[in-house]
C-alpha cells in the first residue's frame, strides 16, 4: 500500500467528506478513489478557508481537510491556518513536500514555518507510519482546546510502499474532561450568593454543544447571558435571559447588566482582553470555565477556575444547584426577566427608526432590518466581509439549532466580529 494510499483511507474511516483546496497535491486524486469529494478552490487560501467554515458550520462535529501543494501552495495557506488557529478552529491541512533527500535549504518545509500557528505540525518522514501520525493528529483535532493540525507529506513518502498487513487503524473517539468536583462546589455556590450574577458564554459552549445544559442553568437560577462574538449561537437570542453577544458594540441590556453584576461567570471563554470583545470591568469578581488551563487568569484575576469541557461542566454545575435549591430552582423568580424585558423595550424603540430609514444613501441598519424579515433564522447562516459592516449588525437573533451563525471571531480584527445588536 502506498502512503498517500493509506492516507486516503484513514480520511474515509474517520468520516471525511471532502478534500477542498488547489488540487497540486496526490492526496485529491487518492482521496477521490475513496469517495471523498475534491472541492477545488481558486487558491490555497480559499482552501483553508472552506474546510474552516465546514467545520464551524458542524460546531467542530465534523472535521474540514484541506490540502495544497509544496512551496507556493503552502506559502499562500498561511493566513487561513493563522486564523483557524487563533480562533481554536480544528483543520486538517495536509501540503505535499520536498522528497526527503532534497530536504535543504532553500527548500520551503512546511514543518518549520507552521509550528507557531498549530496545535501540532509535523513530516511523515515513512509511510508506515502513516497510521500512526493521522491517528495522533485526529485525537488532537478532537481533544482539549481545538485547533489547526498540519502533517506534511513529502513526494517519495506518498509514493513508497509499505506491507498492507500493518496497515492498522482505528477512528479516534474524542475524549473530555469534567470539572474538579470540590471547584464545581464552590463555584456555584459563589453563583447562588452573588446578587447580581451574569454569565459570559464562548465559543467552547458551541464546540461543547452545551447549548442545552446553558440553557438549564441560567432557568435554574436565573441568570442572564450575553455571548462574546465566537459564542454566538450557544444561547438563543429570543429567551428572555438573553442579553445577546457582547463585541465592540453590543446591546444596552449587555452593558446594563455587565455594570451592575457583583459575579461574572464565563463559560467556554478564553476571557480575552481584546478589541473586539465587550470586557469584563476591572472591577468584577469572575469564575472562569475553560478545556484549557493556559488561558486561566490570563487576563483578569480569578475568583474561582474550573477546567473541563463546557458540557460536562454544567451538567455538574446543574447537578448541584438542584441538590442545594431543588430541580426548580429560582425558575418562579422572575425579577430579572421583567428588568432584562424593560431594558430591551427601550432599546428597541430607540434603534427601530434606523431599522426602517429611507434615508439616501442607505442607512446600512435598513438592510439589517430587511435581512430580519426576509431570512428564516433557522435556515440561515450568515459570514460576513471586514471593515465598518461589521458595526451594521444590529438585532439579527440566533439560537444553536441552526440560526444565524456567526463565522469569525472577536480577536480577528480582520473578520467582521458579529452578527448583533449595534449601540
Amino acid at each position: 500500500m502506498q502512503g498517500i494510499t493509506a492516507i486516503a483511507k484513514i480520511l474515509k474511516m474517520e468520516g471525511v467528506e471532502f478534500i477542498s483546496g488547489f488540487p497540486m497535491n496526490s492526496i485529491f486524486e487518492a482521496g477521490a478513489k475513496e469517495g471523498i469529494r475534491p472541492i477545488l478552490s481558486r487558491n490555497e487560501r480559499v482552501g483553508v478557508g472552506i474546510a474552516d467554515g465546514f467545520t464551524r458550520a458542524s460546531f467542530a462535529q465534523r472535521v474540514g481537510v484541506c490540502a495544497m501543494q509544496n512551496g507556493p501552495g503552502i506559502e499562500n495557506s498561511f493566513s487561513g491556518v493563522a486564523q483557524a488557529y487563533s480562533e481554536s478552529v480544528p483543520v486538517l491541512v495536509l501540503p505535499s513536500g520536498a522528497p526527503r533527500r532534497r530536504l535543504v535549504p532553500p527548500t520551503f518545509i512546511a514543518v518549520n514555518n507552521y509550528q507557531e500557528i498549530t496545535k501540532w505540525a509535523d513530516m511523515i518522514n515513512f509511510a508506515d507510519r502513516v497510521p500512526e501520525m493521522m491517528r495522533r493528529a485526529f485525537t488532537l483535532l478532537r481533544t482539549g482546546r481545538l485547533g489547526p493540525v498540519l502533517l506534511e507529506i513529502p513526494g517519495d513518502v506518498a509514493m513508497e510502499d509499505f506491507p498492507d498487513n500493518i496497515f492498522k487503524y482505528k477512528p479516534v473517539k474524542a475524549a473530555r474532561s469534567a470539572g474538579d468536583p470540590a471547584d464545581v462546589k464552590a463555584a456555584v455556590k459563589a453563583l447562588i450568593a452573588a446578587k447580581n450574577p451574569v454569565i459570559r458564554a464562548g465559543q467552547g459552549v458551541l464546540f461543547a454543544q452545551a447549548w442545552d445544559e446553558l440553557r438549564e442553568f441560567a432557568e435554574l437560577l436565573q441568570i442572564p447571558v450575553f455571548t462574546t462574538m465566537s459564542g454566538k449561537s450557544g444561547f438563543p437570542e429570543n429567551h428572555p435571559l438573553a442579553l445577546g453577544a457582547g463585541g465592540r458594540t453590543r446591546p444596552k441590556a449587555v452593558m446594563h447588566f455587565l455594570k451592575k453584576a457583583d459575579l461574572v461567570f464565563a463559560i467556554g471563554s478564553s476571557c480575552t482582553k481584546e478589541a473586539f470583545t465587550t470586557p469584563i470591568p476591572d472591577d468584577k469578581r469572575v469564575i472562569q470555565s475553560t478545556v484549557d488551563e493556559r488561558d486561566l487568569g490570563k487576563d483578569y484575576q480569578l475568583e474561582q477556575a474550573i477546567v473541563g469541557d463546557a458540557k460536562l461542566v454544567l451538567q455538574q454545575m446543574i447537578d448541584e444547584v438542584k441538590a442545594l435549591l431543588g430541580s426548580e430552582g429560582r425558575k418562579k423568580d422572575d425579577m430579572v426577566r421583567r428588568e432584562l424585558k424593560a431594558v430591551k423595550d427601550e432599546f428597541l424603540k430607540e434603534w427601530a427608526p434606523k431599522l426602517t430609514s429611507n434615508e439616501t444613501p442607505i442607512n446600512p441598519y435598513r438592510i439589517i432590518g430587511d435581512m430580519q424579515k426576509v431570512f428564516n433564522p433557522a435556515e440561515t447562516i450568515i459570514t460576513h466581509e471586514a471593515g465598518f459592516p461589521r458595526y451594521f449588525t444590529p438585532l439579527l437573533g440566533n439560537d444553536h439549532s441552526g440560526g444565524v451563525y456567526r463565522v469569525g471571531q472577536d480577536n480577528d480584527p480582520g473578520r467582521i466580529p458579529g452578527l448583533y445588536y449595534g449601540g
